[in-house]
């Protein structure tokens, strides 16, 4: 009996030990631990959303001047095309000058 009880008590000691020291953490001490970390998610967050406004800027700025290059293209085509129509004139006013006169 004597031989079992010294097998058992160390067991019970380190058991009960666990348990004790163990314990359950407070509230007011898993708040202490987490407003650091809470305070980083603010952070981040405010810093999110700040790049989120600055890239939903950016975009509306690309869209427009999408939108300006898109008609300044087209303004560039109906003066390449008047360009052209002139350029065709001259030749054909050229071409009329070198025949010889009668």
């Amino acid at each position: 009996m004597y031989l079992y009880a010294s097998k058992v008590a160390p067991a019970v000691l380190i058991l009960a030990g666990a348990v004790g020291l163990g314990g359950c953490a407070t509230k007011s001490y898993v708040r202490e631990q987490i407003a650091p970390v809470s305070q980083r998610v603010d952070t981040l967050e405010a810093r999110l959303q700040e790049t989120d406004g600055t890239a939903k800027a950016a975009l509306a700025e690309a869209q427009a001047a999408s939108g300006q290059l898109q008609t300044s293209g087209q303004r560039l085509d109906q003066l390449n095309g008047r360009v052209d129509s002139v350029e065709q004139r001259l030749q054909a006013q050229e071409s009329r000058g070198k025949r010889p006169r009668n």
